[in-house]
């Protein structure tokens, strides 16, 4: 992450916002600068931090892009990988034994009569080395002798800039005394995060769907180590960026003075989150319930609707995400939430367990590997419904227990109204098309026609005696 000295000289207030300007990550010259940077950097691999260093700061000369620079290669260090060259032994024992042998100087004399190569050579015969080789290992402790082993990802110009853009965004949340989030989306990767970055949190569902997360700052009167909380604070925002909706605003006190000033962002936002999304399913066996539901109660087949971690149960200090929730596509207020307790360490399960006691849900319900050693004794007083299965859940014992605590907390679920059939349109009778035939003749040119042909057309008569003599002189 950018450090403070780097962040300010980007900060921009106007009036009571504060604003972070961004780089064009398409500009033709800072995509320069930023190919020359990634080259620069690969050509240092197996070398020392120092040497890197070095090099930066001579490419860097007297250009007033300084700041660029030196932020792009933050970035590109920090994505980076340098390890300390191994040792026989620790480099402060090292130390210590090549200094007790001291002082010594380049040239003997009476009060000094070894020289510094003498004993760099002494101690290196002690533990089967050169005396280059110890005095690198001296102070191999120290990151400017680290070495670079794994330059990081294949950067881009491109991608380069964006993640430095990033870096910018959430250095703001250094001066921050207070954040509020809005999200309605991506609940699991977000917890994740806020419990993996240890963050103070306020939790509620608001009345359109979503919750309002409140976050207290790393300048708030509740925090006390207010740099280390700040790097945590700053280093969630690529977690809100995995959100499909969403909306931040924070008050920042800036570097600048000037007083608190408010800084927002929203899912319209441009930046890029170098998190990774979790997987639909964490287990073999949440995927297999999914599938098994979605082939014999999906779609059309049945009335429930099944999602994945759409709701939150807020437990105080904590949060509970149930794998599955099913909807009534009749009734969308009933609601019933499934959670899978499967092969998990027991450490976990006692959590788990605590968890669903505190929540006190009853429209939870638990389907718990019978291997596990735990008893039904152990879910005793606790609101939601629990069921045992032995290799994978029953779908069909699961869902009669669904059809029950729906009609248990919802009462009994109401038929839908029959949807009336369309009147058939009766068909048009025959004399009609008799008729259509007739105007259309009408429509024809005039032609001469024999009298017992206008007689027939004019007067139909049953058939009879005179149909007879009429058909004999037609044959004729």
């Amino acid at each position: 992450m950018l450090t403070g000295d780097l962040i300010k000289p980007r900060l921009r207030i106007q009036g009571s916002r504060l604003l972070v300007e961004m780089v064009n990550e398409q500009n033709p010259a800072l995509q320069q600068i930023a190919r020359d940077l990634i080259a620069l950097f690969r050509q240092h691999k197996g070398q020392t931090q120092a040497a890197w260093e070095e090099a930066l700061h001579a490419y860097e000369g007297a250009s007033l892009d300084y700041t660029l620079i030196r932020g792009l290669a933050k970035v590109l260090a920090d994505a980076a990988t340098f390890t300390p060259i191994e040792t026989p032994l620790p480099p402060a024992i090292l130390r210590e034994r090549v200094f007790a042998r001291g002082p010594v100087f380049d040239s003997a004399d009476i009060f000094h009569p070894q020289t510094r190569a003498e004993v760099l050579q002494q101690v290196a015969d002690e533990h089967g080395l050169s005396p280059a080789e110890l005095e690198e290992m001296l102070f191999a402790d120290r990151h400017a002798t680290y070495r670079l082993t794994d330059p990081g990802p294949e950067w881009t110009p491109t991608g380069l800039l964006a993640r430095y853009n990033l870096e910018l965004a959430r250095g703001a949340l250094y001066w921050a005394s207070h954040i509020t989030i809005e999200v309605a989306s991506n609940y699991k990767d977000l917890w994740k995060y806020i419990k993996l970055f240890k963050l103070m949190f306020w939790a509620e569902p608001m009345p359109q769907g979503g919750y309002r997360i409140d976050l207290d700052g790393p300048i708030s009167p509740f925090v006390t180590a207010t740099l280390r909380y700040g790097r945590q604070l700053a280093a969630f925002l690529p977690a809100l960026l995995l959100c499909e909706r969403w909306q931040m605003h924070a008050e920042v006190f800036p570097p600048q003075g000037q007083g608190q000033k408010l800084y927002s962002l929203d899912h319209t936002s441009m930046l890029q989150s170098h998190f990774k999304n979790s997987g639909l399913f964490d287990s073999r066996l949440e995927a297999d319930f999914a599938a098994e539901f979605e082939e014999k109660f999906g779609g059309k087949r049945g009335h429930w609707r099944m999602s994945r971690e759409s709701d939150v149960l807020l437990l105080g200090d904590t949060v509970m995400v149930p794998d599955f929730l099913l909807v009534d596509t009749q009734d969308e207020s009933r609601r019933i939430l499934i959670e899978l307790v499967g092969y998990w360490h027991p450490n976990y399960l006692r959590r788990k367990v605590e968890k669903v006691r505190a929540a006190n849900c009853s429209h939870l319900l638990l389907l718990v590997y019978d291997g596990l050693k735990i008893t039904p004794e152990a879910f005793e007083g606790v609101s939601s419904e629990v069921i045992f299965f032995k290799q994978k859940p029953v779908l069909k014992e699961v869902m009669e227990t669904v059809e029950a605590m729906a009609e248990r907390l919802y009462g009994p679920r109401q038929k839908p109204a029959p949807v009336p059939k369309p009147a058939k349109e009766k068909k048009p009778r025959k004399r009609a098309a008799i008729v259509d035939i007739t105007e259309h003749l009408k429509r024809q040119p005039a032609q001469k026609s024999s009298k017992k042909l206008r007689k027939v057309a004019e007067a139909p008569a049953p058939y009879g005696e005179d149909q007879k003599k009429t058909d004999a002189d037609m044959s004729c």
